[in-house]
């Protein structure tokens, strides 16, 4: 019963916000990602959503931890792997960018540490950290909620990019020329 409750939520949410972003992508003047304005409330909308995704995600690996017979070292070599360069790859930025940025939040065009290999680190990070968790709990039903949250990271900067553009203009723009969206 708790994996049918976590990995209902887990899929609504991340259909959610598959949504918003399909959204903002075809209507980027009434977007939803990134905010418009960042308020006292952003982060509970941006930030809420995307902890309880992932820890429906883990809680179902969990439940279901081993499930599928995939090899120890795939499971613990890869899919630790996977998570630790993941979270190294993700707050060596947040800690650059702070909490509120990486949340939506204007500032600065960051091109430098990982930017300089790919526009979208974080989400390439977060990515890492899908599969590797995905792969150490051998979980169909985490498996299930990580495929939807992989397709919500890689259709994200599509709905960041005409932002990025209309915001930082050249400087994006150049940016954009010399660094792959990905890898």
């Amino acid at each position: 019963m708790m994996v049918v409750l976590f990995t209902s939520i887990g899929i609504v949410i991340a259909f959610g916000t598959l949504a918003a972003i399909v959204w903002s992508i075809a209507y980027p003047e009434r977007r939803l990602w990134p905010p418009k304005q960042y308020t006292t409330l952003t982060p509970i909308l941006v930030w809420v959503p995307t902890f309880t995704l992932f820890g429906t995600m883990i809680g179902v690996g969990v439940i279901e931890w081993g499930s599928w017979a995939i090899p120890a070292a795939i499971r613990y070599g890869l899919g630790g792997t996977l998570i630790a360069l993941g979270n190294l790859g993700v707050w060596s930025e947040v800690m650059k960018f702070g909490v509120d940025q990486t949340g939506g939040a204007s500032g600065v065009l960051r091109t430098g540490g990982l930017y300089r290999y790919s526009r979208n680190p974080q989400y390439v990070s977060d990515i890492m950290i899908v599969l590797g968790r995905v792969m150490m709990s051998a979980s169909p039903s985490a498996f299930v909620i990580g495929l939807v949250s992989v397709l919500v990271l890689i259709v994200a900067p599509f709905a960041e990019e005409p932002w990025l553009r209309r915001t930082y203009g050249e400087q994006y723009a150049d940016y954009a020329t010399k660094v792959r969206r990905f890898l």
